[in-house]
């Protein structure tokens, strides 16, 4: 695939991550910075950085756990 492609999921990455400074809801973060994480695991991967990949996809796993896990259960009680 072209390289090109996975700069702009770079650009996209670091885009999302900024976006999810200026949302307020939490959720929201939550989703925005991991669609960010997982683009930076993508580009990381094609560019084979894997200080880039290792921590990204680490912070997606977090994000996952706190949406299907945490978030529900503070919501409850």
């Amino acid at each position: 695939m072209n390289t090109a492609v996975f700069e702009w999921i770079g650009y996209s990455a670091s885009l999302f991550v900024v976006l999810s400074f200026v949302v307020n809801q939490l959720r929201q973060v939550r989703i925005i910075n991991m669609i960010g994480c997982v683009c930076f695991v993508i580009y990381g991967i094609y560019f084979e950085a894997w200080p880039v990949v290792i921590p990204n996809a680490l912070v997606t796993f977090i994000q996952l756990y706190f949406l299907l896990f945490k978030d529900k259960q503070q919501a409850n009680g």
